[in-house]
C-alpha cells in the first residue's frame, strides 16, 4: 500500500532571510533604505512579507505622486497589456506615445510651441537634454550647481554635486562641466553670491559663447530640498537671453503635481527651454522624457534620439492615466493642503523648541527639514537623521534623509493619501524627532 503524501504550502520567506539572499546575490552597490521587503502596496501603505503595514512617506523615492496601484493606472496598464507590451517606437510607432507627447506639451512650462521626447530614467533624460542643447546651440560646455542630483551615468554624474556617494572611486569626469553655488540663506549662500560666481565663472573659466546650457533643478532633490528663488531663475533666464544659452530646469523629482504646481519652475515665472521628466510621469512604471521648444527640439536628426525601450507603451498606457488623475482629483490643490498639515505638525517642534531640527523648506508637498545637533543649532547631524528614520520606521513609517550631509528629512507622501493616514504619519514622525534630543 502506497503511502499519501500530503503537499503543503512553501513556508513564506522572512525579511530576514531575504537579506540573506540579497546579500549573496545583489551587488553592494545598490543599497536599500530599509531592511524590509515590500509584498503588497495600496495608495499609501505598504506591507511586507511579514505582514506590517507602513505608511510610506518615500513614494519610491518621489516617484508615486498619485500612490501605489492607483486603480485608474492599473486598468490602463491592464488593457495595454491585452494589446502589446513592446515594438520599439523607432520600429512601429503607436497612439499612445503620440498622445502623451501632445500632452506634455500642451502643459509645457514655457510659451510658444513644444515637442517631446520619451525615454526610460531620469538620467537618460538629463542625458539627452544636454544632448539637445549642444547640438542646438553647437557649443559643448554646461553648468550646473552644488549639491545638484541629476543621474548616476559619467556625465550625469559629473553635472551631480555630491560626491559620496555617486562620485565615490571614480577618478574622471566627463568634460567641460562646470559649477555653481547653489543658493543657501542659512549657510551664508545667497542668490547675489551665486550671480557674482556666475560672472566670475565667464571671466576666468568658460567664455559665455561656449556655454550650451544652465541646468537647475527648480526645488534640488538630494540636495535637500532647497528651493530655486524666483530671483535666481529669472537673473539666470536673462542671462541665457543675453547670451544664447539654453536653460533646462530638472524636474525630475519635483514635477507633477508635487510642490503644487504641474512643474516647481512655473511658481518663478521663469521659462526654461528644455525639461526633464520622469518618476511620478508613470505611476511608478519606467518612464521619462525632454519636453523643449519645438525649434530646439527639432534641431537634431531623426536617429539621433531614441532608445529600444524608450516611451514604452506600457509607460505611456500607465501616464495618460496619471495625467487624468491629477486634473480630476485636484492633485495640485491636494499638494498644497499636504503642504499645510505637514507644516503645522513640524513648525511647532521647531519655534517651541521641542526638536533638534530646523529649516523647515519647499513648496508645495515637497517638504524637508534638517536634522541638528541640538535646538537652536545650525549644525547639521547626519547620524541624528539616520536615527529619526530608524525610530520612524519602528513605528511603521517609511521617510527618508538626504543632503549635504544628510541631515535632511524629506518628505514625499503621496498626492492621493487620506487626512487621516497623513496625520498618523505625522504623529509618528514628530515623536521620532522629538525622541532625538
Amino acid at each position: 500500500m502506497t503511502a499519501t503524501t500530503r503537499s503543503s504550502a512553501p513556508i513564506p520567506e522572512s525579511n530576514t532571510s531575504l537579506l540573506a539572499r540579497r546579500s549573496a546575490a545583489v551587488a553592494r552597490g545598490v543599497a536599500t533604505a530599509t531592511p524590509f521587503f515590500a509584498e503588497s502596496a495600496e495608495n499609501s501603505r505598504i506591507r511586507d512579507v511579514e505582514g506590517r503595514s507602513y505608511i510610506d512617506f518615500a513614494s519610491g523615492i518621489g516617484v508615486l505622486a498619485t500612490g501605489h496601484r492607483h486603480p485608474r493606472v492599473v486598468k490602463a496598464v491592464q488593457e495595454q497589456l491585452d494589446h502589446f507590451t513592446h515594438t520599439a517606437f523607432q520600429v512601429m510607432a503607436y497612439e499612445a506615445y503620440v498622445e502623451l507627447a501632445e500632452r506634455l506639451n500642451q502643459i509645457a512650462p514655457f510659451s510658444g510651441a513644444a515637442k517631446s521626447v520619451l525615454f526610460t530614467t531620469g538620467a537618460e533624460a538629463v542625458e539627452n537634454a544636454v544632448k539637445i542643447a549642444r547640438i542646438a546651440t553647437g557649443r559643448s560646455a554646461v553648468i550646473a550647481f552644488s549639491g545638484a542630483f541629476h543621474g548616476r551615468t559619467m556625465l550625469t554624474a559629473s553635472l551631480t554635486g555630491k560626491m559620496v556617494p555617486y562620485k565615490q572611486g571614480v577618478s574622471s569626469a566627463a568634460p567641460d562641466i562646470f559649477r555653481l553655488p547653489f543658493p543657501i540663506d542659512h549657510r551664508g549662500i545667497h542668490v547675489e553670491d551665486t550671480l557674482r560666481s556666475l560672472s566670475s565663472l565667464f571671466y576666468g573659466d568658460v567664455e559665455p559663447s561656449r556655454v550650451a546650457a544652465i541646468i537647475i533643478e527648480p526645488v534640488q532633490g538630494e540636495g535637500g530640498f532647497y528651493v530655486a528663488q524666483p530671483a535666481l531663475l529669472q537673473a539666470v533666464r536673462k542671462l541665457c537671453d543675453t547670451h544664447g544659452i539654453l536653460l533646462i530646469a530638472d524636474e525630475i523629482q519635483s514635477g507633477f503635481g508635487r510642490t503644487g504646481r504641474m512643474f516647481a519652475v512655473e511658481h518663478s515665472g521663469a521659462e526654461p527651454d528644455l525639461i526633464t521628466v520622469a518618476k511620478s510621469l508613470a505611476g511608478g512604471f519606467p518612464l521619462s522624457g525632454v519636453i523643449g521648444r519645438a525649434a530646439i527640439m527639432d534641431c537634431v536628426e531623426p536617429g539621433g534620439l531614441g532608445g529600444t525601450y524608450g516611451g514604452s507603451p506600457i509607460g505611456c498606457a500607465a501616464a495618460l492615466a496619471v495625467l487624468d488623475v491629477i486634473q480630476e482629483e485636484k492633485l495640485l490643490t491636494r499638494a498644497t493642503a499636504i503642504g499645510q498639515a505637514i507644516r503645522s505638525h513640524i513648525e511647532p517642534l521647531i519655534k517651541g523648541g521641542v526638536a533638534p531640527i530646523a529649516n523647515l523648506r519647499g513648496l508645495g508637498a515637497m517638504l524637508a527639514f534638517d536634522v541638528v545637533k541640538s535646538p537652536g543649532s545650525a549644525e547639521p547631524d547626519g547620524p541624528g537623521a539616520k536615527r529619526v528614520v530608524a525610530r520612524a520606521l519602528e513605528g511603521g513609517l517609511i521617510v527618508l534623509t538626504c543632503g549635504t550631509y544628510g541631515e535632511t528629512i524629506r518628505i514625499l507622501a503621496p498626492l492621493t493619501i487620506s487626512d487621516s493616514v497623513l496625520h498618523e504619519g505625522l504623529e509618528i514622525l514628530s515623536s521620532a524627532v522629538t525622541q532625538s534630543r
